[in-house]
């Protein structure tokens, strides 16, 4: 379960902003919101299932996800780079007060019953500091604290002397720690490895991440046609079909990246292809269905059907082990109906009874009603003019409430985050 997340000095984000999923006391007065769209995790706070966020393009909403997609890779991947790798953060460039300075990565969430605060600051050359802090009822206590080559840590960390000479500059401790099977570091770095962060752009990749899902689980498949069924795409049924290729090294491009390289010749040069065969009703002149035309997902699909076809298996994985989905530009492709009812699937004690969350970047303006969303659940990106992103949510607005029309006052500029684009008939002459 995630709590909160914070960054800072990363891309357009020059200060720290910090993305909050605890439910706000005050947020809505509609009784089947704070039903479906909230869950509590202890008599202390409850948490929200999903959050939207908004703002114009290149305001920073993209930068977020990125943000995100640094922190959960870095953690998964620090304790394998070379002590001569470059750490791949960016930081905000548009200020001489940071371009030297360390981004800032904090996240808080809850496992098995525990609240969990970890974080670090890197630039590209070194991690500057890192720490985890553990919550087991309702005092903070510190698990280990890095300072440059200086880490301090408590009994939970065993082999620590080991693990704190064997700490290179530019790798996560916790990293290292989980590569040598430290129970507690193990058990995070796993988290981190089922945060899903995808782009609602990149459809290849979403088809890649579906097709490994389907790959084994023939009961995701069925739940997969389900949901397509209920989605009415005139898809009567999916199949999943597989291949293995035999591929000589030798006939491989030269410029073939290496580490794709290594992996055909660890299978012993075979390479599994899968592709996803739709199933859709053909009739005959009388109207009666006869029997069921096979179609070619890649082929003959539109793209918004190739995207919700790809979305479907990251969205019910997350949904059936109560995880976390982050998407950018969920809406991309779809109609505004097909993002509402992805919406309402975590929106809901039905179809999400083990709380997993959704958090997603959109334009989709017709989402913004306070019959569908609570207001702490809508977040907006603006930039100011040295081109910095703040992070802001409806909820900071005291004078807003249930009686105003989100749609209509975000449109008109009320809660900022739009485009304020000037008179463009000037740019072309007479």
């Amino acid at each position: 379960m995630l709590i909160g997340f914070s960054v800072g000095n990363y891309r357009s984000f020059k200060d720290v902003v910090t993305l909050s999923m605890v439910a706000a006391e005050d947020a809505n007065g509609n009784d089947e919101l704070d039903k479906n769209n909230v869950f509590k995790v202890n008599q202390q706070f409850s948490l929200l299932k999903s959050a939207a966020i908004y703002g114009a393009n290149a305001s920073g909403k993209s930068n977020l996800i990125l943000a995100f997609n640094f922190m959960r890779r870095f953690v998964m991947n620090s304790a394998k780079l070379q002590i001569t790798d470059k750490i791949d953060v960016e930081p905000f460039r548009l200020s001489t007060e940071t371009v030297d300075k360390p981004s800032f990565f904090e996240i808080v969430f809850q496992l098995k019953n525990k609240t969990y605060r970890y974080g670090f600051e890197v630039t590209q050359k070194r991690v500057v500091s890192e720490w985890l802090f553990c919550t087991p009822r309702s005092r903070e206590t510190k698990i280990f604290n890095r300072q440059g080559d200086k880490i301090e840590y408590s009994k939970n960390i065993e082999q620590g002397n080991i693990l704190r000479g064997l700490t290179k500059k530019n790798t996560l401790f916790l990293s290292l720690a989980a590569q040598f099977n430290n129970s507690l570091a193990v058990e995070i770095v796993s988290w981190f490895s089922h945060l899903g962060v995808v782009s609602g752009l990149d459809v290849e990749l979403l088809k890649a991440i579906t097709l490994e899902h389907l790959s084994n689980r023939q009961d995701l498949i069925d739940d997969v046609t389900k949901l397509i069924k209920k989605l009415d795409l005139s898809i009567d049924n999916l199949n999943l079909e597989t291949e293995t290729r035999k591929i000589s090294l030798d006939s491989l491009p030269q410029d073939l990246p290496d580490v794709v390289r290594n992996i055909i010749s660890h299978s012993s040069g075979e390479i599994k292809s899968a592709t996803i065969k739709t199933y859709h009703p053909k009739y005959d002149s009388t109207g009666k269905m006869i029997e069921l035309e096979i179609f070619d997902m890649d082929k003959h699909e539109s793209d918004g059907t190739k995207k919700i076809l790809a979305l479907s298996a990251p969205i019910l994985d997350t949904l059936q082990r109560g995880e976390v989905l982050v998407i950018d530009e969920l809406d991309a492709r779809l109609h505004p109906l097909m993002t509402r009812s992805i919406i309402e699937l975590f929106n809901s004690q039905k179809t999400n009874p083990k709380n997993a969350q959704l958090i997603f970047t959109t334009h989709d303006i017709n989402l913004l009603s306070h019959k569908f969303l609570r207001r702490d659940q809508i977040w907006f990106t603006e930039k100011n003019h040295q081109g910095a992103t703040d992070l802001y949510s409806l909820v900071e607005f005291a004078d807003i409430n249930n009686n105003n029309t989100f749609e209509k006052d975000y449109i008109q500029g009320r809660y900022g985050a739009i485009p304020f684009i000037g008179d463009l008939s000037t740019i072309i002459g007479n």
